[in-house]
């Protein structure tokens, strides 16, 4: 039985920060840890996440906005470290962890000055921008990818591969085989943008699937997840092509619905790669076109590479290209069925419990103090 300590998790507050974070609470608190939420006020209010988890939010401003944004940043993130310094005298964490985000940045930042052990998690295919700022510090880097763009060789010597954790109720999706499709029975699509939603797959989709031969077509069973400003509109598109479609704005039996699903359509985010992974769906990727760094291309590549999955950058997105690739793959069980299996060939449904291994081992012996004494003051560099 493991020593119980207290560990911080610090994370932004978007789906692909917050569902890796929520994911190593649970094996922390599995093993009797306590865990601290550190993050903005969207991540301390996430849905269906960290709700046995004392959470904070920390102010953490946008490095953006010429030189006065720049400066009342940083009297944000100042003010965050204040607080998270503070937070680190009462809690006594054994280690702080960052999974990216602007609102971790404060938090390693005391972390750092109270010299507690420190790691951070990628879940990218390439280092983001506040993790590269803070590389240089940290203890441990976790990777999600065996190659990581944008990590400095010096720093590989600290960087593990551990993947990118999810849920426990996808990882009970690889125990299950996939869904039986019959040449005429029901086809179930799943359509997601990820927790922000995507406005071109709710324009697209639809008009790629009023493409399809009228067979195929009465055969789908659609769920799909749209941004509030788009759902109506899809709703309506739906209807007029009389396609079964259940439409909402939030999925939270997302595991669920991916259990049924025969295929995926779906922005290439570091969690949704990882769900399909760990659960073994085949997908067809529409990777953000803005995205910094390009960073959902490159998460993209391990398992298109594999046949798990079909890319489509935005700008050939249309709904004729859709429509072909849907009939390569929907009127072939059996190439749905191989790119399924490959697709759970590149999951990492070890993730979890791989990176609380790591944590656990940042854990040196050192000094503690009693509240309220602080130690030696130490800026940040």
């Amino acid at each position: 039985m493991t020593r119980p300590r207290q560990f911080v998790l610090a994370a932004g507050g978007t789906g692909g920060h917050m569902v890796p974070a929520a994911a190593l609470a649970e094996e922390l608190m599995r093993r009797g840890h306590r865990v601290a939420l550190v993050s903005d006020d969207r991540g301390v209010r996430f849905p269906g996440l960290f709700e046995d988890v004392q959470t904070h939010v920390l102010p953490a401003g946008r490095i953006a906005g010429g030189p006065l944004g720049w400066a009342k940043a940083a009297r944000q993130m100042w003010r965050g470290r204040a607080m998270a310094r503070q937070l680190y005298r009462t809690f006594q964490p054994a280690a702080v962890i960052g999974f990216g985000g602007y609102p971790a940045f404060p938090a390693l930042a005391a972390a750092f000055a109270e010299k507690i052990p420190t790691a951070v998690h990628e879940q990218n295919a390439v280092l983001g921008r506040v993790n590269r700022l803070v590389a240089p510090r940290v203890d441990a880097i976790a990777t999600s990818y065996a190659e990581t763009e944008r990590l400095k060789p010096k720093f590989e010597g600290k960087a593990h591969h551990i993947g990118n954790p999810v849920r426990d109720a996808v990882i009970a999706l690889r125990a299950q085989p996939y869904p039986l499709l019959e040449e005429d029975g029901i086809f179930r699509l799943l359509v997601t943008g990820g927790s922000q939603g995507a406005s071109v797959l709710s324009k697209v989709v639809p008009e790629g699937l009023a493409m399809l031969p009228v067979a195929f077509r009465r055969r789908l069973q659609v769920t799909h997840q749209a941004r509030i400003e788009d759902i109506d509109a899809a709703r309506a598109k739906y209807a007029e092509l009389e396609i079964a479609a259940d439409l909402a704005t939030y999925l939270p039996d997302l595991p669920e619905q991916l259990g049924w699903a025969h295929l995926v359509i779906a922005r290439a985010g570091a969690s949704t790669i990882s769900e399909l992974t760990a659960a073994g769906r085949p997908a067809i990727l529409v990777p953000l076109p803005g995205a910094t760094d390009d960073h959902q291309t490159a998460n993209a590549r391990e398992i298109a590479a594999a046949g798990g999955a079909r890319t489509i950058p935005q700008s050939a997105f249309t709904p004729a290209e859709l429509a072909k690739q849907m009939q390569k793959l929907g009127l072939d069980p059996t190439a749905l069925e191989n790119a399924a299996a490959r697709a759970k060939g590149c999951g990492k449904p070890h993730a979890a419990s791989d990176l609380a291994d790591l944590v656990e081992s940042l854990d040196a012996p050192r000094a503690k103090l009693p509240v309220g004494v602080s130690q030696p003051k130490e800026a940040f560099a």
